[in-house]
């Protein structure tokens, strides 16, 4: 039997609630399949520990979560808690302390209905991105000079390593090369005359040890404008952390709205435990209503699943999505429906179970 070690953070506003749902689902597959088994270590880390603590999570919490296979997070933010405080001192930190620099952001179209856009389909927008997760625009690098004055200057530096960037390049080669897809580069190398200009040649000069892999480079603004008109020209995405920040969500809009939104923070080398989760954010003015969306967070254990190397149950996950989502009257007030977050979640387990 293979035993993962699951480290549950299920952090502030909606995260709890969705991050149940997620549990009673890998719970579930624990039940179904007698070749797996769980074991699930909750932190109570998030704004309320600091609001009690004045930190977000505990001293030793990189250590203490060192030992697991993979974490599970919640949700980060809440009002009185400063975003800069909130994501920096738990999602961030764990992000870098980890070196997991992939992030993985499907943006598919789990069905048809659910677009805003005019006559697409799930074979017109089915693509991943991978949005490099360690440095770039997010390295913290910069500084803040004479603060409060007239002349107070703020430098905000974005860092791009040979080695970050290379690193994330040759990972989206690799996906594309196993998956059969084209790779599309994402940047803006006509105005960052150094960093993009950079990511640009580190793109070519991989890209010519993966000559059977079609690829093509655009300008951020124009793929975000491609993003919406003609999606159907992604297969899979590299882009760097702002980018890829911002792009992910126009993915998101396009898919279904953020409650389908999830991402995996992976660390390719093991070394560290990878991190899963929604990106929907933490919802403050819905938290404790009952009525939040844990399919992403549900989607994210199809992450998790697919990471741990049972693909099959990654795919089983999926398909259940797809299939729940046809269902109205078992979805959430944000996809049409009138179910509460714990009837979607019991109703999924339900098709789950049901799926031979």
């Amino acid at each position: 039997m293979k035993l993962f070690k699951i480290a549950l953070i299920p952090g502030d506003g909606i995260g709890p609630e969705v991050v149940a749902e997620g549990t009673k689902v890998l719970k579930a597959i624990e039940k179904l399949d007698p070749t797996i088994a769980f074991e699930f270590t909750e932190f109570p880390w998030g704004c309320e520990y600091y609001l009690e603590t004045g930190k977000m999570m505990a001293d030793d919490g990189i250590e203490q979560l060192k030992s697991f296979d993979a974490i599970y997070l919640g949700a980060v933010g809440y009002p009185g808690v400063p975003d800069h405080i909130s994501l920096w001192d738990l999602l961030l930190r764990i992000r870098k302390e980890f070196d997991q620099y992939v992030n993985i952001r499907p943006i598919t179209l789990l069905n048809p209905t659910l677009t805003p856009l005019k006559d697409k389909t799930r074979k017109e927008i089915d693509f991943l991105v991978i949005r490099e997760n360690s440095e770039g625009e997010y390295a913290g690098a910069g500084d803040w000079l004479f603060k409060g004055k007239p002349e107070e200057v703020v430098l905000q530096t974005g860092v791009f390593s040979r080695k970050g960037t290379e690193r994330i390049i040759r990972y989206a080669y690799e996906e594309a090369r196993k998956s059969n897809r084209t790779l599309t580069s994402i940047s803006k190398a006509n105005a960052l005359n150094y960093s993009m200009v950079f990511w640009d040649e580190v793109f070519e000069e991989v890209g010519l040890e993966y000559p059977d892999v079609q690829t093509y480079s655009y300008l951020v603004d124009a793929a975000s404008l491609y993003f919406v008109a003609e999606p159907e020209r992604f297969e899979v995405v590299v882009t760097s952390n702002l980018f890829g920040d911002i792009l992910t969500d126009i993915g998101a809009a396009i898919t279904g709205g953020m409650g389908l939104a999830t991402g995996a923070n992976v660390n390719p080398e093991r070394k560290y435990p990878s991190m899963f989760e929604p990106v929907h954010g933490s919802a403050p003015d819905i938290a404790g209503k009952g009525i939040a969306n844990p399919l992403a967070a549900i989607w994210s254990v199809s992450q998790m699943m697919d990471f741990f190397g049972e693909e099959q149950w990654g795919r089983r996950i999926l398909s259940t999505l797809e299939l729940i989502l046809t269902e109205k009257d078992s979805l959430t007030p944000d996809l049409g429906g009138t179910a509460s977050t714990s009837e979607l979640g019991d109703r999924f387990i339900e098709l789950l179970k049901s799926d031979n």
